[in-house]
């Protein structure tokens, strides 16, 4: 990685630092004359931090954030490695900078970045681009099949490079997707852009996604050995050793539809109660879905149909970390809202034996279809003095 000072000359933070040191004078004299009047200045504010170096990439694992921005360019066919690598040199600085709560370097609007909101920036290849550089794809990423129930559109689908922007707040995550697309301007050009929110409960716990359904029952714990497997690359990938491999499915759901279902029909379809999510055959969410119970007629407690039936019988798990979309009301007041669904795992086998399996007869087909599709392999994090991608590109 090349020193610090030169970078900083390259991109002009003299004059970013102008600004910051200028911005700074302001403030100093502002509490100097609250003191000398009396009055009481400005609290600092209290800004929540989330780690972005380490041996994973931040923004997968722990307790997700209420807002996010995925963002999906097409990097031009004229870059190679090394201009890739350089661009992944200035996405990861300015990245590592806004998740501690500082300013990407020249940046004009420096005091945006003062309270990062527990800020996330997570970096994805998309599988062409590796492949048209040479670069090692890993066993584990494949191209997802098709499903006979994606009705998929190339608005919302592929991509080379993925950045996945993370937040609790609006202005940190506007703030920071404007800083990483400008470092990409005369690099890649905009695919997709997709925005998501979720709302934790006040008392803690699952996230309700648009269907009422408690949303991420049962993932991996990626911290114990058995989730460790699940969802992270292991020693056979090399460089990519502690990488991931992302799927993003944007799904809309028909909420008109879903809604003429009364409880019980909605909880039968899923196979969980919408009340507390519980399976059908259990009394708290964490209970184990019994699959072989039956009723007193001898039908199944949870219908062959049901989602978590579906699910549970592909006999694998990945990491799920979906958001929830709603690009308003249509002309004619109809609804367009739904899912933007994402997971992590160290196989996209494992993704499309649960998907073949839910493809086939899922209860819920009838109310979220697939729209958009993609799949990219998320390098390891790294330590301050490397950058995203290191082991893979360079």
């Amino acid at each position: 990685m090349e020193p610090k000072r030169k970078r900083l000359n390259r991109r002009g933070l003299l004059g970013a630092a102008g600004g910051v040191a200028a911005l700074g004078a302001v403030g100093a004299g502002a509490a100097a004359l609250a003191r000398d009047s009396g009055t009481p200045g400005p609290e600092a504010p209290a800004a929540t931090t989330v780690a972005f170096h380490g041996p994973h990439q931040a923004g997968i694992t722990g307790e997700a954030q209420s807002r996010t921005v995925l963002l999906a360019l097409d990097v031009n066919a004229d870059v190679g490695t090394d201009r890739l690598a350089a661009v992944m040199r200035l996405l990861t600085d300015d990245a590592a900078r806004l998740t501690r709560g500082e300013a990407a370097l020249a940046d004009a609007d420096p005091q945006l970045a003062a309270e990062p909101a527990r800020l996330t920036v997570t970096f994805g290849f998309g599988l062409d681009l590796l492949e048209r550089l040479g670069l090692a794809v890993p066993d584990g990423a494949a191209p997802l099949p098709e499903f006979t129930v994606d009705r998929l559109d190339d608005a919302w689908s592929g991509g080379d490079l993925l950045i996945q922007v993370c937040g609790d707040g609006d202005l940190a995550v506007s703030h920071a997707i404007r800083m990483l697309v400008k470092d990409t301007r005369s690099f890649a050009a905009v695919r997709w852009t997709q925005r998501g929110f979720q709302q934790r409960p006040a008392a803690g716990g699952t996230p309700r996604n648009v269907l009422g359904q408690m949303d991420g029952t049962g993932n991996p714990d990626p911290s114990t050995a058995e989730g460790a497997e699940a969802v992270w690359f292991g020693p056979d990938a090399g460089a990519l050793e502690g990488g991931t491999v992302m799927v993003v499915r944007r799904m809309r759901t028909d909420l008109d539809q879903w809604d003429k279902l009364d409880e019980t029909g909605k909880d039968r379809v899923i196979g969980r109660r919408l009340a507390d999510g519980s399976p059908l055959t259990g009394e708290r969410e964490a209970d184990e879905p019994d699959l072989e119970a039956r009723e007193d007629s001898g039908l199944l407690v949870i219908p062959t149909g049901a989602h978590v039936r579906r699910a549970k019988e592909a006999g694998t798990t990945i990491l799920r970390r979906s958001y929830n979309y709603d690009d308003g009301p249509g002309p004619q007041g109809e609804s367009d809202t739904g899912l933007v669904f994402v997971s992590y795992q160290a196989d996209t086998g494992r993704f499309t034996a649960i998907q073949e399996r839910l493809a086939e007869a899922d209860l819920l087909n009838d109310y979220a279809v697939p729209i958009g599709s993609a799949v990219f392999v998320l390098p390891p994090g790294c330590d301050e003095t490397g950058w995203i991608g290191q082991g893979l590109i360079a």
